[in-house]
């Protein structure tokens, strides 16, 4: 017989896309609410006194704070975690003087497990429950990642860079041995508890045709797989994919041509897309992952996340550490804000709020299983301390609305407020009082 435990609480959770029914439609928030867990899934959620006398002698957990979505971080790079904040150029510059050094480190399998257990320690003291990387071109990087989420018990998407050229030699496989060493970790990994596979060129210079075609097939064998890569971040990338793929029509085009376009693939950043690329990733239902901290950071420019949306393209927020800037889902959604305010669009806090949750999950291709609290979904919920700082608490006199409140936090909020962690209902990370 399963054991029911019930986390009881202020609760916030979704109702829809805000995008499509509008923010105030989209939020469900209860002052006293109550999430019921049977065997790591959401059993019910609703008001207190009806989920509690539902599941008479559960375990009642006072959550004391905000009981919400766990974050989902659909795009970064836990191995470039010892490089963020890291001064500098534009992306193929960062890459070559940072990003490459720090990757050639990971195939010592002693290396990559220490830097999976930092990141995940990052991961979970920021409230994200979900994350999808990329690794390095190392299976050693690829098992330390998904070995240290199984011990956490979190959900996470990953899979091994397949790049064979444009990258320094300690760096490279080939087309054969990328296809080989990623079909062997699909095979290992992918089902296995919540780890999912996810086929990963790192972005069309660095992978020849030859590559991109194995990929390709390795997607069609693998079609519950994510297909991850890079689209469209900054202009002498994107000119530098035109020298490099003459007979294609764009960008895009590339991953086309060689199987890597449809549902389940997700785009980092896509800042600078042309109209034949926006309207085929609506039509496939490819996804994109805005990255905003990291998009400043390096100038590569801004997206723009409301027109994509108005062509329904699937997109979600995400970090890209360690372009990135924080592994802070508040801090990502303040620079997503503050991205759109230049485009003279005014994202709500419940538009970010489910970016952050709901929408990366839906741009990965699992928004039913994480990213809102309802039922039948894992139980991974982030508890909230709304008063974490003396500046938050004394905002929190004026704020009129829950909306208000999150727009605050959105705003001031950082790790501090990240009171417990919980993935599949289990406490995996409390912050010390």
């Amino acid at each position: 017989m399963s054991e029911t435990t019930i986390f009881r609480g202020p609760l916030m959770r979704f109702a829809g896309d805000p995008f499509e029914i509008g923010a105030e439609a989209a939020l469900i928030y209860d002052e006293d609410s109550a999430l019921a867990v049977e065997n790591g899934l959401i059993a019910a959620v609703g008001p207190a006194e009806t989920i509690i006398a539902a599941y008479p002698g559960a375990g009642v957990s006072s959550a004391g704070g905000l009981i919400a979505p766990g974050f989902v971080d659909c795009h970064m790079h836990y191995p470039q975690t010892a490089v963020i904040a890291s001064y500098g150029t534009q992306l193929l510059d960062w890459l070559n003087t940072y990003t490459f050094p720090e990757e050639a480190r990971f195939g010592d399998p002693d290396y990559a497990a220490k830097a999976a257990r930092i990141y995940f320690d990052q991961q979970l003291m920021n409230g994200t429950t979900t994350a999808c990387s990329f690794c390095t071109i190392h299976p050693a990087s690829v098992d330390a990642y998904f070995a240290e989420a199984a011990r956490r018990g979190v959900r996470a998407l990953g899979g091994k860079v397949m790049m064979d050229r444009n990258a320094p030699e300690n760096l490279r496989d080939t087309p054969q041995s990328g296809y080989d060493d990623s079909k062997a970790l699909a095979e290992k990994w992918h089902g296995k508890g919540r780890a999912q596979y996810a086929v990963t060129p790192r972005f069309a210079p660095t992978s020849s045709p030859e590559q991109l075609e194995a990929a390709g097939t390795l997607w069609a064998e693998f079609p519950d797989c994510v297909m991850q890569t890079h689209l469209s971040e900054n202009h002498a990338e994107i000119a530098w994919v035109g020298e490099l793929f003459p007979d294609c029509p764009d960008y895009l085009g590339v991953y086309e041509k060689f199987g890597l376009l449809g549902r389940g693939a997700l785009f980092g950043h896509g800042i600078h897309l042309t109209q034949r690329e926006i309207d085929r990733l609506a039509e496939t239902g490819a996804g994109i992952a805005h990255c905003p901290t990291s998009n400043q950071f390096l100038g590569s420019g801004e997206c723009d996340v409301a027109g994509l949306r108005a062509r329904n393209v699937p997109l979600g927020l995400a970090t890209d550490v360690g372009g990135g800037t924080s592994f802070s889902m508040f801090r990502t959604m303040k620079a997503a804000y503050e991205v759109a305010q230049r485009r003279g669009v005014s994202l709500s806090p419940v538009h970010l709020w489910w970016l952050a949750t709901e929408g990366a999950a839906k741009a990965l291709g699992i928004g039913g299983k994480v990213g809102n609290l309802a039922p039948g979904l894992e139980a991974d919920a982030v508890v909230l301390n709304l008063r974490s700082t003396p500046l938050i608490t004394h905002r929190m006199e004026r704020a009129r609305s829950i909306s208000e409140v999150l727009f605050a936090q959105i705003v001031l909020a950082d790790d501090r407020a990240v009171m417990q962690t919980i993935c599949g209902g289990k406490t995996v990370y409390c912050r010390e009082a």
